[in-house]
């Protein structure tokens, strides 16, 4: 059992399933389309929510410093990606890592993780992208059905038509061409970066000194707790993570980790990439730290624009510009947001359909799967079917439970790739590096500590959901997976092959 289930695929054999026609894609990419893919996914919800939040209830002005921890926690993971990444350059990103280091079993337990991480990731962002579509509409005086808007009704039915109409739309798009994706997402991504340059510029001239006293608030301890929407880490050791004060900024990282998940599914387009040794770790790290400038630089300009107490949790830079007298640039902001989160769908659900599909390409998910449009060389057909089911659940998602449950299995992905680098190190040191994590085994112990740290401060109630998502995958797993591997048939056919020349 144990061979079966921690049994490797060989990279050479993973590049070569790659060049199968029926299963390939179109190599199309470059260093600055997988940049702009980066930054387009990662600047979305969090800069324009998170914001607000982990201020004003959490770090206060520090909050900026926060950002900076999040963004070092996954600058360590993102080196870790970029190394496997010029290595395998193949779909399915942490994947197809595991796959090559750990085995087949843990290499199912990640991609199933992923799945679910990219798939309520598209659902949370689209219904963030509906709230600030309806309230542009508010403002021009069109309201939809109370029924339509995914607001709760005197029935208790409510379906958010635009978050599915979204998702529906840039599936549309996915299926027509990376090329075309790529194409799109650049435009929006311009639009989105020229939004939060203004507000960084133009918020300056608002900003008030006397907004980030106390920089640092004094600690606030958060009260004992019991239920499972305490952190983990109370319930285990009955210690709680403090709001506000030095440990205050810790906290807050863990919430506005959510603004910077993204940046992994840049991996997920090696494949498509035309010289993926030298483009995807520029693309990868590239994005990141483009992307935590413009995090901290908004956090500092719109903590000293208005008091943190005070500050909005559902729109706090449209806010801050309406409490200085300006609320044309409030306008502004809803409006890049709304052009901006569309990119993050398109996004998180091209990286979530290519895991899918090396799966599929697999044998461990339905083999109907891995075959790519005979002309937009895409894979058109889970594209299709998640997009369809995210479709639906955007429809009826639950904003603040689901991206808890993104957070843990994000952290979760980071963690595998991190101890799989460690292990490809040893067991295929051989193996041509493009790109080489510095200080190895340091940086990777270092990633999954600072990884495990953030899930820790986590609600209990956020792992047990995720726990939940895991079992359901074992049992797919062992009941179709594990009994329709391509790697199994590969090795019974070598045994027989081997079987028959010694008789």
């Amino acid at each position: 059992m144990s061979s079966t289930l921690f049994r490797t695929k060989n990279v050479e054999q993973s590049i070569q399933d790659t060049e199968e026609p029926e299963h390939a894609l179109r190599k199309s990419l470059s260093a600055l389309d997988l940049t702009v893919f980066g930054v387009g996914v990662i600047i979305g919800t969090g800069i324009f929510v998170l914001t607000g939040t982990a201020a004003r209830n959490t770090a206060g002005p520090a909050v900026s410093l926060s950002f900076v921890v999040a963004g070092v926690v996954c600058a360590l993971a993102a080196l870790c990606y970029a190394e496997f990444a010029s290595t395998v350059p193949v779909a399915g990103s942490a994947y197809t890592f595991s796959y090559a280091s750990l085995g087949e079993f843990p290499a199912w337990i990640i991609g199933w993780d992923l799945v679910l991480e990219l798939a309520l990731g598209t659902a949370v962002v689209a219904v963030g992208w509906s709230g600030y579509i309806h309230s542009l509409l508010d403002n021009a005086g069109w309201h939809l059905p109370e029924y339509l808007s995914g607001r709760d009704t005197a029935s208790g039915f409510g379906f958010d038509i635009l978050a599915a109409l979204l998702v529906l739309v840039i599936t549309v798009i996915l299926v027509l061409g990376m090329k075309l994706s790529a194409r799109v997402t650049s435009v929006v991504v311009a639009i989105k970066v020229a939004v939060v340059l203004v507000v960084i510029i133009a918020g300056a001239f608002f900003i008030k000194s006397g907004n980030y006293h106390p920089f640092i608030p004094s600690p606030q301890p958060v009260p004992a707790g019991g239920n499972l929407k305490a952190p983990l880490i109370q319930l285990m050791f009955g210690w709680a993570p403090s709001n506000f004060g030095v440990m205050g900024i810790f906290t807050a990282a863990s919430v506005v980790f959510f603004a910077f998940i993204g940046f992994d599914v840049v991996a997920t387009a090696a494949e498509e990439t035309r010289n993926p040794q030298r483009d995807v770790p520029r693309g990868i790290l590239g994005s990141l730290i483009i992307c935590t400038v413009l995090y901290v630089a908004v956090s500092i300009v719109v903590t000293g624009m208005q008091k943190y107490s005070a500050l909005s949790i559902d729109a706090p830079l449209a806010d801050a510009f309406k409490s200085t007298g300006h609320p044309w640039y409030s306008g502004l902001i809803s409006f890049g947001a709304a052009i901006g989160l569309t990119t993050v769908c398109m996004i998180l659900l091209l990286g979530q359909a290519r895991v899918f599909f090396a799966m599929s390409r697999d044998g461990l998910l339905p083999r109907f799967f891995s075959h790519t449009h005979p002309r937009f060389r895409t894979p058109y057909r889970p594209t299709i079917l998640l997009g369809v089911v995210i479709a639906v659940v955007a429809g009826f998602t639950s904003l603040s439970e689901l991206a808890e449950l993104v957070n843990i299995g994000t952290l979760f992905a980071f963690i595998v790739v991190a101890i799989s680098v460690i292990i490809l190190r040893s067991t295929r040191p051989d193996l041509p590096r493009a790109f080489r994590t510095p200080w190895v085994p340091v940086v990777p112990v270092l990633s999954v500590c600072a990884c495990l740290w953030l899930m820790v401060n986590l609600p209990a109630e956020t792992w047990l959901r995720f726990a939940i998502w895991m079992v359901v995958g074992f049992a797919v797993y062992f009941l179709y997976g594990r009994k329709h591997s391509r790697l199994a048939e590969r090795q019974a056919q070598e045994r027989r092959t081997a079987g028959g020349g010694t008789s």
